[in-house]
């Protein structure tokens, strides 16, 4: 690695008449795009000690900052932990208070994973040999860490990656080299405040809508409360003058033709045919034919019509991952695994029930019935003993209706905030593109280059 004080000569670069002459320029041919006349374009490796040494006095302890304790994402944020200095310098990267770490390994690197050091014990840590640390003293430290989060770096370290599938690095060679767009040091300043400022704005924003997000399950879980304890359905009784004393607890082998697992015999491969449906494609709750394996349509055909889907059907995970309801709202042929459970309503009204075995109160009942340890398996014959509450079929009818109404309501609601959270990503990544393009209008020209 070049020093940072030496200089480089090139043939020909674009640096303005006041530039300092004892920084060395990138080359016109290779600067990425224009910037302001008093920015200059240098590479990280000429103006950065990269990997620095840091020595400590092996008595006392110092910060250990381990991967999985940096934060993702443009947050800076990290937690360390406590240990001797001559334990944490063994075979990891060392740094001090002020230095700027980043990941350097698939997929941390893309992730973000970066943080200025501060805060350090004794002012100097450790950390995984996965972190590349960056040095300058001079130059503004939040700068530097905003510059190494635009897409440009991440997205240009990607490009260089190389290693076995995820263990890849990015080229040290890539950071060297890299041209980084350097203003004067009170227009780094300014950049970073317009940048927080904005950065505050968007975080006020995805913070209001990720509360949305987050609140959705709790609201889900009030409103079925709400429908199967009467209350959902008060007023609708009242105007017809009725009670809840048509209200009746049956258990689900009661108002269903049949309830069985799937095949039990594992299924014969094809390359095309019938879809065979595992917990995988139902998990989020609907039906999901994408990486399905097949079966050959005389498997699917000689299985007994107790295990064949059909339209206003409901599947029932039983495995791992039990408790799921979902609704077979198509025509399309399909089988299932064992680990599936198959119910078919006959006096009770489909919603209505997949509504139902999605409240906390029939996933209790299914928890109590649950065998095993590694993996909590709900049982076929336990299953059919699990009761419900079952209103005359016109309330089923019209409970269904209104959690039809109110829940599509809390999930667009949910799907507008999870848009709105994509779209403040996007808006930080283009606020960083234009920051070091100089387009904040933060700029003053007749300010002098950064000396360094």
């Amino acid at each position: 690695m070049t020093e940072p004080n030496k200089m480089i000569r090139t043939k020909k670069t674009t640096a303005p008449s006041n530039a300092p002459k004892t920084i060395p320029t990138v080359p016109e041919a290779e600067q990425p795009y224009k910037v302001p006349e008093n920015w200059r374009w240098v590479r990280l490796g000429e103006i950065y000690v990269i990997n620095p040494p840091v020595e400590g006095d092996d008595s006392m302890d110092v910060s250990f900052v381990p991967m999985e304790k940096v934060n993702p994402g443009m947050c800076s944020d990290f937690t360390f932990d406590i240990l001797p200095w001559k334990q944490a310098k063994k075979g990891h990267t060392r740094f001090a208070n002020g230095d700027i770490a980043f990941a350097k390994i698939s997929p941390c690197f893309e992730n973000r994973k970066a943080f200025i050091a501060t805060g350090l014990l004794n002012g100097i840590g450790g950390g995984t040999t996965e972190l590349i640390i960056l040095r300058h003293p001079k130059i503004l430290q939040k700068y530097t860490y905003y510059s190494i989060m635009a897409d440009r770096f991440i997205n240009g370290g990607v490009q260089t990656y190389s290693g076995t599938v995820g263990q890849q690095r990015i080229s040290m060679d890539y950071v060297r080299n890299y041209p980084f767009p350097l203003p004067p040091l009170a227009e780094q300043q300014r950049i970073v405040d317009r940048i927080e400022h904005l950065f505050a704005k968007l975080d006020e924003a995805r913070e209001k809508a990720q509360a949305v997000v987050d609140g959705f399950e709790n609201r889900k879980a009030a409103i079925l409360h709400q429908a199967f304890t009467g209350e959902l359905t008060r007023k609708w009784r009242e105007e017809r003058g009725i009670g809840m004393e048509g209200w009746k607890t049956v258990a689900l082998e009661d108002v269903c033709h049949s309830i069985f697992d799937g095949d039990h015999m594992p299924p014969p491969k094809s390359e095309n045919g019938i879809p065979f449906l595992v917990i995988s494609n139902v998990n989020d709750g609907y039906l999901s034919y994408d990486n399905t394996r097949f079966v050959p349509l005389d498997y699917y055909e000689s299985l007994s019509e107790t295990r064949k889907p059909k339209r206003g059907d409901l599947l029932y995970t039983l495995v791992g991952s039990y408790g799921i309801p979902v609704v077979v709202d198509n025509e399309r042929p399909f089988c299932f695994q064992r680990h599936i459970a198959l119910l078919k309503p006959s006096n009770v009204n489909t919603y209505f029930l997949w509504y139902q075995m999605q409240t906390k109160e029939i996933y209790e009942k299914a928890s109590a019935i649950a065998t095993g340890t590694a993996q909590l398996t709900v049982p076929i014959k336990g299953l059919r003993k699990i009761t419900i509450l079952l209103p005359e079929r016109s309330e089923q009818m019209e409970i269904s209706n209104l959690l039809n109404s109110l829940l599509s309501q809390e999930r667009r609601a949910r799907d507008l905030a999870e848009s709105v959270i994509a779209q403040i990503d996007g808006m930080k990544k283009a606020i960083l593109a234009r920051a070091f393009r100089g387009e904040l209008g933060t700029n003053d020209p007749s300010e002098a280059a950064c000396e360094v």
